[in-house]
C-alpha cells in the first residue's frame, strides 16, 4: 500500500469517526475536497474497500452510507441499529444471532457468503422524545 493510499484511508476514518451517524461516500468527498480538490470518487471507495476489509468501517446496505467501527475491528458481521429519525447508529457484536442465522440457512441448503443485519426503528433518546409527557 502507498503511503498517499495509507494517509487517504485515515482521512478516511478520522471523517467517519467524527460523525454520529451515517455518510455517503460523496459526503467523504466533499469533507476531502476542502483540503484536496482534486481528489476522485474512485480514491474514496478505495479507501473504504480497504477500511471494511480491515474491519475499520462498515457500510449500512439500506443507506448505502458507512461508519467507522465501534467496536475495535472485529472480522464477524455487526448489528446495527440504526436510528430513523436522528440518523445515529450504533453496532453490535451478536456472535449467537450470526449462528442462529447460519443455522437456518444450512436448513434450506443456503449457503452465505456474508451477513449483513440492519435493524431500523428510534434509538432511546428520540424514543423518550416521542413520548407523552
Amino acid at each position: 500500500m502507498s503511503k498517499r493510499g495509507e494517509k487517504v484511508q485515515a482521512e478516511v476514518l478520522a471523517i467517519l469517526s467524527r460523525q454520529r451517524g451515517p455518510l455517503t461516500a460523496y459526503d467523504v468527498l466533499g469533507e476531502l475536497r476542502e483540503a484536496n480538490p482534486k481528489i476522485a470518487p474512485t480514491t474514496i471507495y478505495r479507501a473504504l474497500a480497504v477500511l471494511m476489509d480491515h474491519g475499520r468501517a462498515h457500510r449500512i446496505e439500506s443507506l448505502n452510507a458507512y461508519i467507522a467501527c465501534q467496536c475495535n475491528g472485529h472480522r464477524q458481521a455487526s448489528v446495527l441499529s440504526i436510528c430513523d429519525d436522528c440518523g445515529a447508529v450504533e453496532e453490535s457484536v451478536a456472535p449467537s444471532v450470526l449462528k442462529e442465522l447460519s443455522r437456518i440457512a444450512d436448513k434450506s441448503g443456503f449457503a452465505p457468503t456474508r451477513h449483513v443485519i440492519e435493524l431500523h426503528g428510534l434509538c432511546e433518546a428520540c424514543g423518550n422524545r416521542q413520548m407523552p409527557s
